[in-house]
């Protein structure tokens, strides 16, 4: 026997709306449709409207439309029932149709997810090599740029070494030589002053007694300081050995001066040490006197000169050079050098 819930559905679709048609010609029967207790009274034979009735069978009832209880799924074809009303269909026979299209319904999700993602993934790694690229040229070029400064680096240490080897080279040259004319002059030199210079730097002092200030004095100093005015001379060398002479130069005329009370000896146009007439640019006081006297170029270089050989000899006395001998003999050589040339008229210009 047919179970009626399998006549209530459409075969694919589900529940359809079922009437049983008359019409005046037949009445067909429709076996999915109608109960089992119908089917039953008509399932024999069918009925046919031509035949007569039997005569104790009587008139059967009229047939009306028997309605059969569905229910609306809507659209067939295109429209899916979800999840929730398939569950809920009686029987539960349509329950794997509904887990296959949730299947199939989570795949195209799945699906479309790992489009989406595939495309995002595609996307950030074009923007990563377009990234990836451009650090490339980057670095590239910064490599060039290293490369270059290295090379210049390299090429300028170079130079710098062969400079560096040339000067080295030059100064060891020249000292070779200076230290070839040392000897040289060294073997002409009188061992006598040398030999009075060493005893006078084991201790140093300005005494004119001792034997090598003795000869400068008489060699050097006394004749540099010997002008025409003999008394104003012996002033000045006095004042040169106490180390308070002043030499300043002549205020021009142009400029406003601040008169002082002062004694000028003598004129601009005229020496007060050698008498003659010369153009004096600048003028000596000696120690505290108020006094002021115009020299020529000629007399203050050579006063000049005799103060710095004083100057060096007492920064000896004092300690304050700190040399061999060899070399402070040759300083001083130098310093009586050039009071020898004052001496004689030769003098910068400037003086």
């Amino acid at each position: 026997m047919d179970d009626p819930k399998e006549h209530t559905r459409c075969p694919a679709r589900g529940p359809c709306p079922v009437f049983l048609a008359l019409s005046s010609g037949a009445v067909r029967y429709a076996p999915s449709v109608l109960g089992p207790a119908l089917e039953r009274n008509l399932g024999e034979e069918p009925w046919d409207t031509d035949s007569q009735p039997h005569p104790d069978e009587g008139d059967p009832p009229p047939l009306e439309a028997v309605p059969v209880p569905w229910k609306s799924v809507g659209p067939c074809k295109s429209h899916r029932e979800s999840p929730r009303g398939l569950a809920e269909t009686p029987g539960g026979e349509e329950g794997p149709a509904a887990a296959q299209l949730d299947v199939l319904r989570l795949r195209s999700s799945s699906m479309e997810i790992r489009e989406k993602g595939s495309e995002f993934l595609k996307e950030e790694l074009h923007k990563a090599q377009k990234e990836l690229k451009l650090k490339d040229e980057e670095c590239e070029r910064l490599s060039k740029v290293r490369e270059q400064l290295e090379r210049e680096l390299e090429e300028l240490t170079a130079s710098l070494f062969e400079e560096a080897h040339k000067m080295v080279r030059e100064a060891n040259m020249k000292q070779a030589a200076s230290e070839k004319q040392l000897k040289e002059a060294r073997g002409k030199v009188d061992t006598t002053l040398f030999a009075e210079f060493q005893a006078w730097r084991e201790s140093p002092t300005l005494d004119k007694t001792c034997p090598f200030l003795e000869r400068v004095y008489r060699e050097d100093v006394g004749p540099c300081l010997d002008f025409t005015m003999q008394e104003l001379s012996a002033l000045v060398r006095a004042a040169v050995e106490d180390n308070t002479l002043t030499i300043e130069p002549v205020a021009s005329q142009s400029l406003p001066t601040v008169k002082v009370a002062t004694v000028e000896c003598g004129s601009t146009n005229t020496c007060a040490l050698s008498g003659l007439a010369r153009a004096c640019h600048h003028r000596i006081r000696l120690g505290d006197s108020e006094s002021h006297y115009y020299i020529s170029p000629s007399s203050r270089a050579r006063i000049t000169a005799v103060c710095n050989f004083f100057t060096y000899i007492r920064y000896i006395q004092q300690g304050l050079v700190r040399q061999e001998a060899e070399p402070m003999f040759w300083e001083i050589t130098r310093l009586r050098k050039e009071m020898s040339l004052a001496k004689l008229g030769f003098f910068p210009q400037e003086a």
